[in-house]
């Protein structure tokens, strides 16, 4: 069974390719990847690596948590799964006309739908 190791506080340029050969001193990584900004193709500063065993990711996170990496102090853990953050759309409430708030129109903001206008 494997692991996925959480690696925080990377420097901006540690590429995937990196930690894949940081991490095979510890065992066999299955997969390795520095996650990226979406827009802009940076490093977010962090990554994810996986470990062929739970023992070779228990092993990983005990010689890597702490140690220097370009700089750095990584931060090694068994990631957690992703925490569902609601949908992905954006802000509720739109409506047509007499729809969202008592002005008429729909609710563009995403919440706070009877504020007064700012004039």
């Amino acid at each position: 069974m494997s692991m996925k190791l959480y690696v925080g506080n990377l420097a901006f340029q540690t590429s995937s390719s990196d930690l894949q050969e940081l991490f095979a001193q510890a065992g066999t990584v299955e997969s390795a990847s520095v996650v990226e900004d979406r827009d802009t193709g940076r490093s977010r500063g962090f990554g994810f690596v996986e470990m062929s065993s739970k023992e070779e990711g228990q092993a990983a996170i005990a010689q890597f948590n702490g140690k220097d990496l370009n700089g750095r102090n990584l931060t090694v853990n068994e990631a957690r799964p992703r925490e569902d953050r609601g949908g992905r759309g954006g802000g509720g409430g739109r409506g047509g006309f007499g729809g969202g708030n008592r002005f008429g129109g729909g609710n563009r903001s995403g919440g706070g739908g009877n504020r007064e206008p700012r004039w």
